[in-house]
């Protein structure tokens, strides 16, 4: 029974941390991973999501329509940024990242102004079932399941669709796709509001889960980057194994040492991994198929 009692807890808290290291890394992946751009705002995108999704759900939305509403309202914010600072920061990349704390600073006080402290929450979904004697809510273990298809819905993006070709050949080549009749301005523009859009949607999926409060961006910051930095080049690969990896780590270690240590060791995992593979995770499988 006890061996259970652990196997079923590890195997949960794995679970979620690997879905809360792939949905925090989700947007940026977009952003960094693809645009190159370092985007220190990606938290305050996550909270613009959640906090719309709060409001839209007391005001009487049902909870899916107000997390599309929460997701749409970051991806609409990413353009309007975008459109306004971010277009003329490209390849200029301490400009970027200077500009986008100012506009994570900005969004934190703002929102701690307008809204106050916090934000009274919402009622996780769906209750919760027991295994082992151990009760796990329902909605949290459906959050693993949720990151995987969006990782399939943006890799058939990417790689399947012609705004996906059209955004990868802008990315690799501006000159070349605008020779070849793509408009790189737009291309931008759309794949910066889709980023923005995916960090609200992660927002607007763990608003349920915890407290609406200006800050809450903090709490996602470090493990995105830290998830898409361990991917390497090629985020669309390694994002999932990167997860995964990362997530059992801090899993094995929050279980048996505690919450602080599994954040310590997080972070000695990813000085391990860039030291060791400074192409991160993607690199590996390149390398292993025989990909130039």
């Amino acid at each position: 029974m006890d061996f259970l009692y652990y196997a079923y807890a590890a195997f949960y808290q794995f679970a979620d941390a690997f879905s809360f290291l792939v949905l925090s890394g989700i947007g940026l992946a977009v952003i960094f991973g693809m645009m190159g751009v370092i985007n220190l705002a990606h938290g305050e995108f996550i909270m613009c999501g959640a906090y719309v999704t709060v409001l839209s759900a007391r005001a009487g939305l049902p909870l899916p329509f107000a997390m599309v509403c929460g997701t749409l309202s970051s991806g609409l914010v990413g353009l309007v940024l975008e459109r306004l600072i971010i277009r003329r920061l490209y390849q200029r990349l301490f400009d970027s990242i200077v500009a986008t704390w100012a506009i994570s600073i900005i969004a934190t006080q703002g929102m701690l102004i307008v809204a106050g402290p916090s934000l009274e929450g919402i009622k996780t979904p769906f209750g919760s079932f027991e295994l082992g004697g151990i009760s796990f809510s329902v909605y949290r273990a459906m959050l693993p399941a949720v990151a995987l298809l969006l990782l399939g819905a943006l890799y058939w993006l990417f790689v399947r669709t012609r705004f996906g070709i059209h955004s990868r050949a802008a990315m690799q080549d501006a000159d070349m796709a605008k020779a070849l009749g793509v408009s790189t301005n737009a291309i931008y523009s759309k794949t910066f509001g889709l980023g923005a859009a995916l960090a609200g949607l992660t927002g607007a999926l763990y608003a349920p889960t915890m407290t609406a409060v200006p800050t809450m961006g903090s709490a996602f910051i470090v493990q995105s980057f830290v998830t898409v930095v361990v991917s390497g080049a090629d985020v669309m690969l390694g994002l999932a194994p990167s997860a995964a990896a990362l997530g059992l780590i801090q899993a094995l270690l929050t279980g048996f040492h505690g919450q602080l240590i599994g954040q310590i060791g997080l972070l000695v995992t990813v000085i391990l991994v860039v030291r060791i593979m400074p192409t991160g995770i993607s690199g590996f499988f390149l390398r292993g198929s025989g990909s130039k």
